[in-house]
């Protein structure tokens, strides 16, 4: 049996470089699908500097296959220290 793996991303912008955040999220956001993920919500701050992403995976595999794609580590080391950080938190509905 699969288990529905549903994730809580608070992803904040480096100063300086919100355009460029913004861009890379683009980017590996449209990656999920390849790994059994899809983006439920995506919301922005109001001052622009962080966003809150509601994903879902098919499988917790999937999650750990995302963490891992190539595509999306190499987008991440081209962005070095103007990388957005994240914070994800595993959630079930209450």
């Amino acid at each position: 049996m699969t288990t529905v793996l549903t994730l809580v991303a608070l992803v904040e912008f480096t100063a300086g470089a919100e355009a460029a955040g913004k861009h890379y999220e683009d980017t590996v956001l449209a990656l999920l699908g390849r790994h059994g993920g899809h983006l439920e919500r995506r919301l922005r701050g109001i001052d622009e500097r962080a966003e809150v992403h509601v994903i879902r995976f098919d499988a917790r595999a999937g999650y750990e296959a995302f963490l891992a794609d190539p595509e999306r580590s190499a987008l991440r080391a081209a962005l070095g220290g103007s990388a957005p950080t994240t914070r994800v938190i595993e959630v079930y509905e209450a």
